[in-house]
C-alpha cells in the first residue's frame, strides 16, 4: 500500500523532532466550520465578532414539534404455545399454593393468640355437651398440624386443576384464533 497524500513533516514520522508548541494569538479559536455560514466564508474567517457569533447560534426551524412522538404498533397473538402455557401455569399455581399455606399458618397463629378457637370452642361445647360427655371440642378438631395437612391437600388440588385449566385454555385458545384471528394488542412506545 503507497501513501497518496505526499511528503510527511518530520514530527509525523518515528523519531522525528515535535513542532514547538503555537502562542496563543490575540483572536479567538475558530474551530472548522462544515458548512459555511449564512453570510459567507469571509464573515466567518474574520469579517467581525458578531458576524460570527449570528453564524455560530442555530436556529430551530420553524413549525418544528416539541411533543413527544408516541410510536403504536398492531399485533395479533396469533397462537399460544401449549407446552408453555403449562408450564408458566405450573409455577405460578405452586406459587399460589405454597402462598396459601403460609398464609392459612398465619391466620391460624393470629386467631389462636387473640383467643377466638376457645372462646369459640367453648361456646360449642356447652351447646353441644351433656352431663354424660363434654361435647364437640373444637380446639383439638382445628389443631394447626390439621390445618396444615387439610390447606396443603387443597393446594395439591389447586395446582392440578389450575395447570390442567390453563393448558386445555391455550388448546381452545388455538382452535378459536384460528377462525377468528386471535386477540389483536396495540403496543405504544414513548421516546
Amino acid at each position: 500500500m503507497t501513501d497518496t497524500r505526499g511528503p510527511k513533516p518530520p514530527y509525523e514520522t518515528y523519531g522525528g523532532a515535535q513542532p514547538a508548541p503555537q502562542q496563543p494569538s490575540a483572536q479567538p479559536y475558530h474551530p472548522p466550520q462544515a458548512y459555511p455560514s449564512p453570510q459567507g466564508v469571509g464573515a466567518a474567517q474574520g469579517g467581525g465578532q458578531q458576524a460570527a457569533a449570528a453564524a455560530a447560534v442555530r436556529r430551530p426551524r420553524t413549525g418544528a414539534s416539541t411533543t413527544p412522538r408516541t410510536r403504536k404498533a398492531r399485533l395479533r397473538v396469533a397462537k399460544a404455545d401449549p407446552w408453555s402455557v403449562m408450564k408458566v401455569s405450573f409455577l405460578l399455581s405452586i406459587a399460589l399454593g405454597i402462598c396459601t399455606v403460609i398464609a392459612a399458618a398465619v391466620l391460624w397463629m393470629v386467631m389462636d393468640a387473640m383467643g377466638v378457637f376457645s372462646t369459640v370452642g367453648g361456646t360449642i361445647s356447652e351447646a353441644t355437651g351433656s352431663n354424660e360427655s363434654n361435647g364437640f371440642d373444637l380446639q383439638s378438631f382445628l389443631s394447626l398440624p390439621r390445618v396444615l395437612v387439610f390447606t396443603s391437600v387443597i393446594a395439591v388440588i389447586d395446582v392440578v386443576l389450575a395447570t390442567a385449566l390453563a393448558t386445555l385454555g391455550a388448546f381452545i385458545y388455538n382452535l378459536s384464533a384460528g377462525f377468528v384471528g386471535g386477540v389483536e394488542l396495540t403496543l405504544a412506545e414513548d421516546e
